[in-house]
Protein backbone atom coordinates (compact mmCIF):
# COMPACT_ATOMS: atom_id res chain seq x y z
CA UNK A 1 0.00 0.00 0.00
CA UNK A 2 1.35 2.92 -1.17
CA UNK A 3 2.08 5.96 1.56
CA UNK A 4 0.57 9.32 1.11
CA UNK A 5 3.14 12.13 -0.49
CA UNK A 6 3.08 14.15 2.89
CA UNK A 7 3.96 10.91 5.13
CA UNK A 8 6.55 10.21 3.18
CA UNK A 9 8.19 13.52 3.23
CA UNK A 10 8.04 13.07 6.60
CA UNK A 11 9.61 9.68 7.15
CA UNK A 12 11.91 9.25 4.68
CA UNK A 13 13.27 6.26 3.87
CA UNK A 14 16.61 5.22 5.10
CA UNK A 15 19.03 2.18 4.46
CA UNK A 16 19.83 -0.63 7.46
CA UNK A 17 23.39 -1.29 8.20
CA UNK A 18 22.62 -5.36 7.98
CA UNK A 19 26.78 -6.40 8.41
CA UNK A 20 25.85 -7.47 12.14
CA UNK A 21 22.50 -9.06 11.31
CA UNK A 22 23.74 -12.76 11.23
CA UNK A 23 25.71 -11.93 14.94
CA UNK A 24 23.59 -14.38 17.59
CA UNK A 25 22.59 -11.43 20.91
CA UNK A 26 21.09 -12.61 24.45
CA UNK A 27 18.15 -10.62 25.07
CA UNK A 28 18.59 -10.47 29.12
CA UNK A 29 15.76 -9.30 31.93
CA UNK A 30 17.80 -7.74 34.72
CA UNK A 31 16.28 -6.03 37.84
CA UNK A 32 15.83 -2.07 38.18
CA UNK A 33 18.52 -1.69 40.47
CA UNK A 34 21.07 -2.85 38.19
CA UNK A 35 19.53 -1.38 35.07
CA UNK A 36 19.86 2.09 37.52
CA UNK A 37 23.49 1.14 37.96
CA UNK A 38 24.53 0.62 34.35
CA UNK A 39 23.01 3.73 33.47
CA UNK A 40 25.20 5.55 35.51
CA UNK A 41 28.48 3.67 34.36
CA UNK A 42 31.09 6.17 32.80
CA UNK A 43 31.14 3.61 29.69
CA UNK A 44 34.89 3.45 29.66
CA UNK A 45 35.26 0.36 32.08
CA UNK A 46 33.70 -2.85 32.80
CA UNK A 47 30.82 -3.15 34.55
CA UNK A 48 30.99 -6.98 35.80
CA UNK A 49 32.06 -10.18 34.63
CA UNK A 50 29.92 -12.85 32.95
CA UNK A 51 31.15 -16.76 33.57
CA UNK A 52 29.51 -19.32 31.32
CA UNK A 53 30.30 -22.97 32.70
CA UNK A 54 29.23 -25.27 30.58
CA UNK A 55 27.53 -28.89 31.32
CA UNK A 56 28.39 -32.40 29.87
CA UNK A 57 25.07 -33.44 30.54
CA UNK A 58 23.18 -34.13 26.90
CA UNK A 59 20.57 -31.10 26.44
CA UNK A 60 21.04 -29.36 29.99
CA UNK A 61 21.56 -25.82 29.91
CA UNK A 62 25.20 -24.36 30.58
CA UNK A 63 25.57 -22.43 34.25
CA UNK A 64 25.88 -18.55 33.78
CA UNK A 65 26.69 -16.48 36.55
CA UNK A 66 27.16 -12.18 36.53
CA UNK A 67 29.61 -10.75 39.15
CA UNK A 68 29.52 -6.51 38.98
CA UNK A 69 32.04 -4.86 39.49
CA UNK A 70 33.09 -3.51 43.30
CA UNK A 71 33.08 0.46 41.63
CA UNK A 72 29.84 0.01 39.85
CA UNK A 73 28.29 -1.51 42.92
CA UNK A 74 28.64 1.51 44.95
CA UNK A 75 27.40 3.61 42.52
CA UNK A 76 24.81 5.89 44.22
CA UNK A 77 21.27 5.19 42.90
CA UNK A 78 18.55 8.38 44.06
CA UNK A 79 16.60 6.92 46.33
CA UNK A 80 17.95 3.87 46.61
CA UNK A 81 20.89 2.52 49.01
CA UNK A 82 24.18 1.25 47.69
CA UNK A 83 23.79 -2.57 49.29
CA UNK A 84 23.08 -4.32 46.62
CA UNK A 85 23.57 -7.93 45.32
CA UNK A 86 26.92 -8.37 43.29
CA UNK A 87 26.55 -11.69 42.35
CA UNK A 88 23.68 -12.75 39.90
CA UNK A 89 22.83 -16.03 38.22
CA UNK A 90 20.61 -16.48 34.97
CA UNK A 91 17.93 -18.50 34.03
CA UNK A 92 17.92 -19.03 30.82
CA UNK A 93 14.92 -19.77 28.42
CA UNK A 94 14.43 -20.03 24.57
CA UNK A 95 13.36 -18.20 22.13
CA UNK A 96 10.61 -20.45 20.43
CA UNK A 97 9.25 -19.76 17.29
CA UNK A 98 10.11 -16.08 17.65
CA UNK A 99 11.81 -13.73 15.38
CA UNK A 100 13.58 -11.36 17.22
CA UNK A 101 16.41 -8.75 16.42
CA UNK A 102 18.12 -5.94 17.86
CA UNK A 103 17.92 -2.49 16.20
CA UNK A 104 20.69 0.69 16.99
CA UNK A 105 19.61 4.12 16.22
CA UNK A 106 22.53 6.73 15.45
CA UNK A 107 22.48 10.18 15.02
CA UNK A 108 25.67 11.31 13.42
CA UNK A 109 27.19 14.72 14.87
CA UNK A 110 27.42 17.59 12.09
CA UNK A 111 24.98 20.90 10.83
CA UNK A 112 24.21 19.77 7.20
CA UNK A 113 20.84 17.50 6.90
CA UNK A 114 23.09 14.66 5.35
CA UNK A 115 25.64 15.01 8.50
CA UNK A 116 23.17 14.55 11.08
CA UNK A 117 21.14 11.77 8.97
CA UNK A 118 20.35 8.56 11.61
CA UNK A 119 21.73 5.70 11.28
CA UNK A 120 19.53 2.49 11.57
CA UNK A 121 21.37 -0.92 11.51
CA UNK A 122 20.42 -4.26 13.06
CA UNK A 123 22.75 -4.97 15.51
CA UNK A 124 21.79 -9.01 15.33
CA UNK A 125 19.28 -12.29 16.17
CA UNK A 126 18.23 -13.28 19.38
CA UNK A 127 19.46 -16.80 20.15
CA UNK A 128 18.83 -17.04 24.11
CA UNK A 129 16.63 -15.49 26.13
CA UNK A 130 17.18 -15.13 29.88
CA UNK A 131 16.47 -13.23 33.09
CA UNK A 132 18.89 -11.98 35.38
CA UNK A 133 18.57 -12.83 39.19
CA UNK A 134 20.74 -12.28 42.29
CA UNK A 135 21.85 -14.28 44.49
CA UNK A 136 20.33 -14.74 47.76
CA UNK A 137 22.94 -13.30 50.24
CA UNK A 138 23.38 -10.27 52.79
CA UNK A 139 22.89 -7.73 50.35
CA UNK A 140 19.94 -9.27 48.94
CA UNK A 141 18.32 -9.39 52.05
CA UNK A 142 18.81 -6.16 52.97
CA UNK A 143 17.56 -5.08 49.95
CA UNK A 144 14.21 -7.12 50.38
CA UNK A 145 13.79 -5.26 53.91
CA UNK A 146 14.32 -1.44 52.67
CA UNK A 147 11.81 -2.59 49.82
CA UNK A 148 9.37 -4.40 52.09
CA UNK A 149 9.98 -0.81 54.40
CA UNK A 150 9.62 1.55 51.83
CA UNK A 151 6.22 -0.22 50.33
CA UNK A 152 4.43 -0.16 54.36
CA UNK A 153 5.51 3.14 54.81
CA UNK A 154 2.09 4.96 53.88
CA UNK A 155 1.68 7.64 51.34
CA UNK A 156 0.39 10.62 53.81
CA UNK A 157 1.56 11.63 56.92
CA UNK A 158 0.92 13.29 59.85
CA UNK A 159 3.47 16.63 60.58
CA UNK A 160 3.56 18.67 63.68
CA UNK A 161 3.90 22.25 62.37
CA UNK A 162 6.35 24.58 64.23
CA UNK A 163 5.89 27.62 63.07
CA UNK A 164 3.02 29.62 61.12
CA UNK A 165 1.94 28.81 57.54
CA UNK A 166 1.01 31.52 55.16
CA UNK A 167 0.74 29.54 52.66
CA UNK A 168 -2.87 29.46 53.39
CA UNK A 169 -3.84 33.24 55.04
CA UNK A 170 -7.66 32.95 56.64
CA UNK A 171 -10.24 34.87 54.89
CA UNK A 172 -12.30 37.56 56.93
CA UNK A 173 -14.91 37.35 54.66
CA UNK A 174 -15.74 35.29 51.94
CA UNK A 175 -16.61 36.27 48.30
CA UNK A 176 -20.04 34.48 48.73
CA UNK A 177 -20.97 36.34 51.81
CA UNK A 178 -19.72 39.73 50.58
CA UNK A 179 -21.93 38.95 47.57
CA UNK A 180 -24.86 38.37 49.52
CA UNK A 181 -24.49 41.46 51.56
CA UNK A 182 -24.51 43.58 48.39
CA UNK A 183 -27.59 42.14 47.00
CA UNK A 184 -29.12 43.33 50.37
CA UNK A 185 -27.83 47.04 50.18
CA UNK A 186 -29.10 47.04 47.02
CA UNK A 187 -32.54 46.01 47.54
CA UNK A 188 -33.23 47.81 50.50
CA UNK A 189 -34.33 46.19 54.10
CA UNK A 190 -37.92 44.26 52.89
CA UNK A 191 -40.58 45.77 55.19
CA UNK A 192 -43.66 43.72 56.34
CA UNK A 193 -46.86 45.12 54.72
CA UNK A 194 -50.53 44.91 55.76
CA UNK A 195 -51.93 41.76 55.37
CA UNK A 196 -54.38 42.50 52.41
CA UNK A 197 -52.28 44.59 50.56
CA UNK A 198 -50.14 41.28 50.44
CA UNK A 199 -53.09 39.01 49.43
CA UNK A 200 -54.27 41.23 46.95
CA UNK A 201 -50.69 40.87 45.27
CA UNK A 202 -50.86 37.33 45.95
CA UNK A 203 -54.07 37.13 43.87
CA UNK A 204 -52.29 39.53 41.06
CA UNK A 205 -49.23 37.15 40.93
CA UNK A 206 -51.32 33.83 40.55
CA UNK A 207 -53.73 35.15 37.86
CA UNK A 208 -50.71 35.21 35.21
CA UNK A 209 -49.16 31.96 36.61
CA UNK A 210 -50.29 28.98 39.01
CA UNK A 211 -47.18 27.73 39.97
CA UNK A 212 -44.34 29.80 41.90
CA UNK A 213 -41.42 28.63 44.04
CA UNK A 214 -40.37 30.07 47.05
CA UNK A 215 -37.42 33.09 45.59
CA UNK A 216 -40.21 34.10 42.93
CA UNK A 217 -42.91 35.02 45.60
CA UNK A 218 -40.44 36.71 47.94
CA UNK A 219 -38.58 39.09 45.12
CA UNK A 220 -42.66 40.03 43.38
CA UNK A 221 -44.01 40.52 46.90
CA UNK A 222 -40.80 42.14 48.89
CA UNK A 223 -42.27 40.23 51.86
CA UNK A 224 -39.73 38.71 54.21
CA UNK A 225 -39.93 35.31 54.82
CA UNK A 226 -40.74 34.31 58.70
CA UNK A 227 -41.89 30.99 58.89
CA UNK A 228 -41.08 27.78 56.73
CA UNK A 229 -44.31 26.85 55.94
CA UNK A 230 -46.56 30.84 56.64
CA UNK A 231 -44.75 32.78 54.47
CA UNK A 232 -46.31 36.20 55.25
CA UNK A 233 -47.58 36.39 58.52
CA UNK A 234 -48.58 39.43 61.44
Amino acid sequence: MSQPPEEESARPLRDVDLRAAERGVWLVKVPKYLSEKWKRASGKGEVGKLKIISTKIPGAQPEVTFSMNEAQAQVQVPGRGTATPKEHKFKLTGVGNQNLVVFSENKGEGTTAAEITERIAIEGKVIQRAECQPVVDKSYMQLKKRHVEDSNKPKREIKQITGVVTTYKPVSNHAANIEHEKKIKEGGKRIRDERDVVTNKLFEIFEKHQYYNIQDLVRLTNQPVVSRYGLFNR
